[in-house]
């Protein structure tokens, strides 16, 4: 069921349709919530938590204004405030450590096309990348997971952000460029030990 089908339903009966929507979502909130949080237990609840609160605003929503939800971009839109609210405390403060969804979509920022096994070859393990994600700025790390691991379009990402689109192409952009700065001094390293 697509998400249009999915807030048709919603509009129908919130109780019946909701089964559905979980369903369908569960899986690509929780991915964004882990991205973001960094851990696993404090996503999984910032995900029951995402959904908590879809369920009350659906249920104080008119029909029309149900069929009328853009689901995936409202949904990420709940997550990452509940990440938010997760990360008000010093101790849940913590970056993101898990890269693997954004290399696995494809991420490389010296060559697109590389698969995952040779980006492992030529960059290290999963974790170096997570340390370099974890070095970019929350909001353009957030931005990233949104475009990179989830697969948002930007004017979706706007949405979810709440921030024009213009800001979240630069924050997108920005992030990716601090990813590929990492990159140089490590690739003059490699070519330095390889030539002695």
């Amino acid at each position: 069921m697509d998400d249009t089908e999915l807030a048709l339903a919603l509009a129908r009966d919130v109780d019946t349709g909701f089964a559905s929507l979980l369903a369908a979502h569960q899986d690509r909130i929780y991915s964004i919530t882990l991205r973001i949080l960094a851990n696993h237990a404090d996503a999984e609840e910032a995900a029951q938590d995402t959904f908590v609160r879809a369920y009350r605003a659906l249920l104080g929503y008119s029909a029309a204004r149900i069929r009328d939800l853009a689901l995936r971009p409202w949904l990420a839109t709940i997550a990452v405030n509940a990440c938010r609210n997760r990360r008000r405390r010093p101790s849940d403060r913590r970056p993101a450590l898990s890269l693997g969804p954004l290399v696995e979509a494809g991420f490389d920022p010296r060559d697109p096309g590389l698969s995952v096994e040779a980006l492992g070859e030529r960059s290290g393990d999963i974790e170096t990348w997570a340390r370099r994600l974890a070095a970019v700025p929350r909001g353009q790390r957030t931005a990233i997971v949104l475009r990179h691991v989830d697969g948002l379009t930007y004017p979706e990402i706007a949405a979810a952000l709440g921030l024009p689109e213009g800001t979240v192409k630069a924050q997108v952009h920005r992030g990716l460029r601090r990813l590929r700065e990492h990159l140089e001094p490590e690739g003059a390293r490699r070519r330095e030990e390889l030539s002695a």
